[in-house]
């Protein structure tokens, strides 16, 4: 998985009850205090309270905030608010009402990886965006109640940082043997009859599952250039793009979560410990025997359905020579003390990887294509990109790593600077271009 601080769709799982209604934060709280007393409890009746005004109303605020393109269908969010906000919410009311609401179809388009392969995101149409957050609203607290603690990917309250800290405690504990798993395609292959069973758990209201099941069965639309468009059917999976989508794939992998604990799982045996962000996890123990490793791969693959990467996966130690665990855009590292001193400790920088992708960003934005972009205009561009990496690269030790940004930030802007001027740009005399890009603004890291 990679670094989950890009404008994903999936970041659209995350809601924060203080901007919400207070008769909605209000159920919400009833609805995760009943979750957490009762845990045999099976709600029956929510599907009243997702076609509420205040739900729907929160619903679309939460997709306004978040943005995104229009869907299958064309329509976008700035085209809802010019033909208004008021009627298209209450259409969505009456079609819930009336038990007349479709899911539609959903437009997948291909974003390019780092390695040159692509990654499928399907994007629902704004309608289906609302009612997916309004299902959230009401569901996210129920499932909330039964997550494990190793589990942070897209949760409220909870963030990367907090599943790195978490690996950084286990290593520092002495939990250095690593299983680090990657899955085959997670979101396009959760089987849609065992994600059934996992909701059934908690949720025996018909109506919401009938909704859910519409929108992991809607058809897929694929374009492509001088081609006509192609319809799909989804026969498993959930769409990587959807904003119920993250909550699914956590009530699915949670099932993992919560056998690996029990007396027959590694957490118990093997006082192994499992961190898991949506879909990439890491199990650590002082040592990774066989028997763990045919845990695993019976319960992922065998009861749950998922393909494990054998390509990618790697069972390791982190404390032997050149050996480097990569989790969320990090590196951990058992590293020799930097001033010499005859001691070691655990070094946890950017990884490699991320330092491309940030540089490939970085030359993106101050290429030719830029030529004629004010370079007070690109600087503030600049700066948005790069404080959103400092503040995701701030745990650790990134100090070098924000050393190399800084230092190409400045050569680009170099580069930039004088591909624009004809006679060959320099600051006034005396002056470095260090201190003349920090004068028009720039932040260093």
């Amino acid at each position: 998985m990679d670094i989950p601080t890009t404008e994903e769709a999936v970041e659209l799982s995350r809601v924060d009850d203080r901007h919400l209604p207070p008769t909605l934060a209000a159920l919400r709280q009833k609805l995760s205090q009943k979750a957490k007393q009762e845990k045999q409890f099976r709600f029956y009746s929510l599907y009243g309270h997702i076609s509420r005004p205040e739900t729907l109303q929160a619903a679309w605020k939460q997709v306004r905030a978040n943005g995104g393109k229009p869907g299958s269908d064309g329509v976008s969010i700035e085209q809802v608010e010019q033909e208004g906000v008021e009627a298209f919410l209450c259409g969505i009311e009456r079609s819930l009402k009336e038990r007349t609401y479709r899911a539609d179809k959903v437009r997948r388009v291909n974003i390019r990886k780092e390695n040159g392969k692509l990654r499928p995101l399907g994007i629902p149409t704004v309608r289906d965006r609302v009612v997916q957050t309004a299902v959230l609203l009401i569901l996210e607290p129920i499932f909330e109640a039964d997550f494990e603690d190793c589990s942070h990917g897209f949760r409220p309250g909870r963030s990367a940082h907090d599943a790195l800290r978490a690996v950084w405690g286990e290593l520092k504990q002495g939990r250095c043997a690593v299983y680090d798993a990657d899955l085959a395609g997670y979101f396009d292959s959760i089987p849609h009859d065992k994600l059934m069973a996992c909701l059934r758990m908690r949720i025996t209201d018909g109506s919401v599952l009938k909704l859910i099941r519409m929108w992991l069965k809607a058809p897929v639309v694929e374009t492509e250039q001088g081609k006509p468009p192609t319809v799909k059917r989804n026969e498993k999976g959930t769409p990587q793009g959807g904003v119920i989508s993250p909550l699914l794939a956590n009530v699915y992998l949670h099932w993992f979560d919560v056998v690996f604990h029990r007396a027959s799982g590694p957490a118990r045996w093997a006082k192994a410990r499992l961190v898991r962000y949506a879909d990439d996890f890491v199990i650590l123990a002082r040592y990774i025997s066989p028997r763990i490793e045919a845990f695993i791969e019976q319960k992922i693959e065998g009861w749950l359905g998922l393909s494990i990467n054998r390509e990618k996966t790697r069972v390791f130690d982190v404390r032997e020579p050149g050996q480097t665990l990569d989790f969320l855009g990090y590196s951990f590292r058992y590293d020799r003390d930097i001033n010499g001193r005859p001691w070691r400790y655990w070094n946890l920088t950017p990884s490699r990887k991320a330092l491309q992708r940030e540089r490939s960003a970085l030359r993106r934005m101050t290429g030719p294509e830029q030529c004629f972009t004010p370079l007070p205009e690109l600087i503030g561009r600049l700066n948005r990109q790069m404080r959103g990496w400092g503040n995701y690269f701030s745990i650790g030790y990134p100090r070098m790593a924000r050393r190399h940004i800084n230092r190409y930030v400045r050569e680009r802007l170099t580069r930039h600077a004088r591909r624009r001027s004809q006679r060959g740009y320099k600051p006034a005399e005396g002056v470095s271009f260090y201190a003349h890009f920090k004068k028009m603004g720039l932040v260093y890291l």
